[in-house]
This record gives C-alpha cells, sequence and structure tokens, in this order.
C-alpha cells in the first residue's frame, strides 16, 4: 500500500521546504522526501550562512523579490523566537571609482536602491574610515547598504522542517527519488532507490543538483557546478565583528570574492567565490577544495583583507550551484507530462529568495500565474549563453 497526497516533493533544501509549507497553508496533504537527514550534509544551503541581499545591478525584478522577502526573514525570526536572519549590512566594495550607474554592478545598485528609497551610505575614498579590516588603497569606492545581512542557513532549514511538520506536512527523510512513474502521460508517483512508492495527485520536483538526473531533457540547460567555501578562524576577530565589518562583496563581478563578519556561534570568518566554478558530477565526482582554491584565496587576502591572510583555515567546501545557463530560476510546469512540476535553478542565489519561492512554485503547481512568474518559466536556451546575473563573476 502506497502512501498518497494531493502533492508530493521531492527535495527538502529551500525549494522543497518554502513549497511544502505554502501547499501545507493551502489546505492540502504534503508528503516531502529527502535523501538523507534535513538539512542534508550536501545540500547547497547546508552551510552556516548565506547573504541576503537586495543588489542586483540594474535587474529590478530580482531586487524587488529580495525586498519583499527581507520582512519575511524578519517575522520567521519573531515566529522562531531565535535570531536566525543577522541584518548586520552589505558592503560592496569596488577597485574603481563609480560616478554613472552604468560604470559597474556596485554603481547601477547604489542607484536602484537610491530610486527606491533605500539610504545607502558612500564609501568614496574612506572604506578604512567605516570597515578597517579593508585595503583602502585597492578599494577607492562602493557603499554600504543597512537593510541587509546573513542566514543561518543550516538551522534556518532544520527550523523550517519542524514548522513544515507542525503544520502537518508528512517527511521522509532517507528516501531518494529515483524514478518518476507515469500513467497516460500523468506522473502519478515516486518510487525511491530505498524501493518505496509514493503516490501523488501532483508531484513536484525540487532535487537541486539532482533534478536534470530525474528529468534528463533538462541536462542541456542546467548543469552543476562547485564553488570553494572557505572558514577562517581570525586572529584580530575585533577587526571582522559587525558593526566594524559585516557581510562584503569585494568588485564581485570581477573578482567573485564575498564574505562575512565573524559567525555568532562558530567564532569564524567565512569567505567563498560566486564565480565560473567547476562542472561536477552530483554524485560521481568528489567536492574537493584544491590547492590552486587555496592559493587564490590567500592572494585575494593578502591584497584585500590583509589582517586575515595567514589565518589559518579550518574548515572547507565545494558548494555546489544548480545553475541553469542563464542564472535565472526554472519554476513551471512540466509542458509534456500532465501533474508534474519542477523548481530547480538556484544558480547560487536562491536561500535569500526562500520566502518567495514556495510562493511561486506552489502558484505553479496549482496552474496560477504570480506576478513574478514569467522569467522563470520552461524554456529554450540556447548553449553558450552567458549567465545574466550582475553580480556574478564570469571570467575564468
Amino acid at each position: 500500500m502506497s502512501d498518497h497526497y494531493d502533492f508530493l516533493i521531492a527535495g527538502a533544501g529551500i525549494f522543497g521546504l518554502s513549497t511544502a509549507i505554502e501547499l501545507r497553508k493551502r489546505k492540502y496533504s504534503v508528503g516531502l522526501l529527502n535523501p538523507d537527514t534535513i538539512p542534508h550534509p550536501l545540500a547547497a544551503s547546508t552551510d552556516i550562512s548565506k547573504v541576503v541581499r537586495m543588489e542586483y545591478g540594474t535587474d529590478d525584478e530580482y531586487m524587488d523579490m529580495a525586498a519583499y522577502c527581507m520582512d519575511s526573514w524578519r517575522s520567521w525570526n519573531e515566529l522562531f523566537g531565535e535570531e536566525l536572519y543577522h541584518e548586520v549590512g552589505f558592503i560592496l566594495a569596488t577597485r574603481s571609482p563609480f560616478s554613472d550607474p552604468g560604470d559597474s554592478f556596485e554603481a547601477a545598485s547604489y542607484r536602484k536602491l537610491l530610486d527606491k528609497g533605500y539610504s545607502p551610505v558612500r564609501l568614496n575614498g574612506n572604506i578604512g574610515a567605516y570597515f578597517p579590516a579593508f585595503n583602502p588603497q585597492v578599494y577607492p569606492d562602493g557603499f554600504y547598504n543597512p537593510t541587509a545581512g546573513f542566514v543561518e542557513s543550516g538551522r534556518i532549514i532544520k527550523k523550517l522542517a519542524d514548522y513544515a511538520e507542525q503544520l502537518g506536512v508528512v517527511i521522509h527523510q532517507g528516501q531518494t527519488a529515483q524514478v518518476l512513474e507515469q500513467a497516460g502521460g500523468k506522473c502519478t508517483a515516486i518510487s525511491t532507490r530505498e524501493g518505496v512508492r509514493f503516490e501523488a495527485g501532483h508531484v513536484v520536483v525540487c532535487a537541486g543538483v539532482f533534478t536534470p538526473w530525474l528529468l534528463p531533457e533538462l541536462q542541456p540547460y542546467i548543469k552543476a557546478t562547485g564553488h570553494p567555501v572557505f572558514h577562517l578562524r581570525p586572529g584580530k576577530p575585533e577587526l571582522f565583528t559587525y558593526p566594524r565589518f559585516a557581510v562584503f562583496s569585494a568588485d564581485i563581478s570581477n573578482t567573485g570574492w564575498y564574505g562575512f563578519p565573524v559567525h555568532p556561534t562558530e567564532g569564524v570568518v567565512k569567505i567563498a567565490n560566486h564565480g565560473v566554478g567547476v562542472t561536477l558530477h552530483p554524485e560521481n565526482d568528489a567536492r574537493v577544495v584544491t590547492a590552486e582554491d587555496k592559493r587564490k584565496l590567500r592572494d585575494f587576502l593578502r591584497e584585500s583583507l590583509p589582517a586575515l591572510a595567514d589565518d589559518p583555515i579550518v574548515y572547507t567546501r565545494r558548494c555546489l550551484y544548480t545553475d541553469t545557463l542563464d542564472g535565472h530560476f526554472w519554476i513551471d510546469r512540466h509542458p509534456g507530462i500532465e501533474g508534474l512540476t519542477v523548481g530547480t535553478g538556484g544558480s547560487g542565489h536562491a536561500l535569500k529568495m526562500g520566502p518567495v519561492l514556495g510562493e511561486l512554485i506552489a502558484d505553479a503547481a496549482e496552474g496560477r500565474t504570480h506576478r513574478w512568474s514569467a522569467r522563470y518559466r520552461w524554456r529554450h536556451i540556447e548553449s553558450g549563453i552567458q549567465q545574466e546575473e550582475e553580480a556574478r563573476f564570469k571570467e575564468n
């Protein structure tokens, strides 16, 4: 006898959990499958922190979506009775002065914030006065936006899973979606690697980097890319603790480097690279940070954050992005299979959008249109197209 749900979701990362919560609030019976514990030890969202920011250069839609999510992050702090979202602000440092919004990602973001009524603090020529860990000779311009910060990502995933269960979502941990069963052109069930079958009126695939392996027709458009992440133990933590430090990006569209202040419980500074990455198979390839990755980190720190340059690296991981070729989410009903919706394509910027992702995916599954759904629909993407997110470092 199989379990049967109105909606059955494969994957309990930020896509799957936010969707499960939203569908359950709409009074459906919801089942959720996850291959391991929650948070999954290899999931993109499993880490100590993720950036919550609204800076997207000239892109109004992403900025508006991120701004919409800010209130939800604050309300989740209240709901869970803990400060999991830390509103410490966001430093956007740039190696070149900017005077026109077309000059750079940072300049365009600064102008958008002003246009939308925010109050970013310009750092032209005085970043060291505000944030003394930075080398002011390298970063002559930029700004600080106090309406931003970071979320303790692994912890919020666990909290959302507990909340989903409180609402009545049935979570099946240790169940790996393997086959999407069809009958008469309709997806009717998921069979797992562990030998269990789950039936559903509608299936939602939020399986992250495994999505194109469950749905091979997506492999031309979606790939897994690995990006280095480092945790360092600062010898001078006072330089890297809020308010003397904050979430930062360092001329990110030209370098990829970004990071965080000292973590409130782990006591480390996390630094990572939002760049091209390396293409990996999600299961067969090792997710290792190389000696070359470490060399590039040390070069960046010596130039940009010299007080951190020789501090010990205490942890590394290679975070896997579920990258669409154009860098946008992939959220839509399957055009050829009834009863099947896909929610994926984080491309390294999904967790901050968690509060709206569930709405987008639930609306798609119900056959409704969301105000932000058009760009993320099922689409043909030409090979060779560049990522369109303006913060993403695109050069090797």
